[in-house]
């Protein structure tokens, strides 16, 4: 689940439990050329306060106007369509030949929007499943294939877990890396057995471990919603991390380092007990080139990577640069993302 529809449940419970009369909208269907896919959520409140969005915003105002002016579901569900004409279309700022339908669902207690809300933060996935035509709200273990359903009678969905960072080294780089993972939504830990680095670790909302690395990763049993990051440039920590992450079904596992660098510590990882296979799963040099410099740079470059390969978009690094530029570059980058 990505920070956005995280934000919406959210926004809801809170507003919900302030008191106020709040409208869950899911995106169930769309055909043609719709702003937005098929899962996309907002939460509306009754006096027109919106979190999310279904559109680029013409459908969103029209959802304003109508809980405004009393012309919406109460106590059950409702299926609503937008952009079935072409004056429609035009009207809600939708593309060509776009339309979409949604379901309006007014949250109460019996939405268990909390207890979903509880499951992903525990890193568990769930299904929600709604019947259209009571509103009660099942919730079980497991995962449903496509993620959203919708037959007019129940819609189904799959939530959870939260996507996990792992970033070993507290440096400057890391201080970016992480406060760029939150504002996606990941659980980010960063992990550091060196005093001078963890001490001075301020970064709100990110949990601080000064744990071995290699005992970490043991302990948190990546999943495939997992991301390690080595970020120290101490091969006695960062190789200790890959050591274990790379046989783990993390996403995504990458090192800090220039060509050279992260070569010879591939050599050093085939020395273990890693298969070729688990060894080329490391992305080093890490993430997109951007032709980075900053610390704040090398973080976009890097999280640009983790998001394209969690999106399912296979990633293939290229430089437009001569190979001993690349060296010397590479060298450089380093030393100022740790400064």
């Amino acid at each position: 689940m990505d920070s956005v529809d995280l934000e919406v449940l959210k926004s809801a419970v809170q507003w919900t439990r302030a008191g106020f009369f709040v409208t869950l909208g899911t995106v169930v269907r769309t055909w043609g050329s719709a702003p937005r896919p098929v899962g996309s959520m907002l939460a509306i409140r009754e006096d027109g306060h919106m979190v999310g969005s279904v559109s680029g915003g013409c459908v969103e105002d029209d959802l304003i106007a109508r809980i405004r002016d009393g012309d919406w579901p109460q106590d059950r569900p409702q299926l609503t369509s937008y952009g079935v004409t072409a004056e429609e279309a035009h009207r809600f700022g939708l593309p060509c030949g776009g339309t979409l339908q949604l379901v309006l669902e007014p949250l109460s207690d019996a939405s268990r929007i909390p207890e979903l809300l509880d499951a992903i933060a525990q890193f568990r996935l769930v299904v929600r499943e709604l019947d259209m035509a009571t509103g009660a709200v099942r919730i079980a273990p497991g995962h449903h294939t496509p993620p959203l359903e919708f037959d007019g009678i129940r819609l189904i969905t799959s939530h959870g877990p939260r996507h996990r960072l792992v970033v070993i080294g507290a440096g400057q780089l890391s201080k970016y890396v992480a406060g760029m993972a939150c504002a996606l939504d990941y659980h980010v830990i960063v992990c550091d057995p060196r005093s001078e680095y963890a001490d001075e670790w301020q970064v709100p909302g990110t949990e601080l471990s000064r744990e071995m690395p290699d005992d970490l990763i043991v302990r948190l049993q990546l999943d495939s919603h997992s991301a390690v990051l080595t970020l120290t440039h101490d091969p006695k920590l960062d190789d200790m991390a890959l050591l274990e992450a790379l046989k783990s079904p993390a996403f995504y596992i990458g090192a800090i380092g220039s060509r050279v660098n992260n070569a010879r510590r591939r050599e050093r990882l085939s020395l273990f007990d890693l298969s070729s296979t688990e060894i080329e799963r490391l992305h080093g040099p890490v993430g997109m080139h951007l032709g980075a410099r900053t610390p704040a740079e090398i973080a976009v470059a890097i999280l640009a990577e983790m998001t394209a390969i969690k999106n399912g978009i296979a990633v293939r690094q290229t430089f437009a640069v001569r190979a001993e530029e690349d060296t010397a570059d590479g060298e450089a980058s380093e030393c100022r993302s740790t400064a």
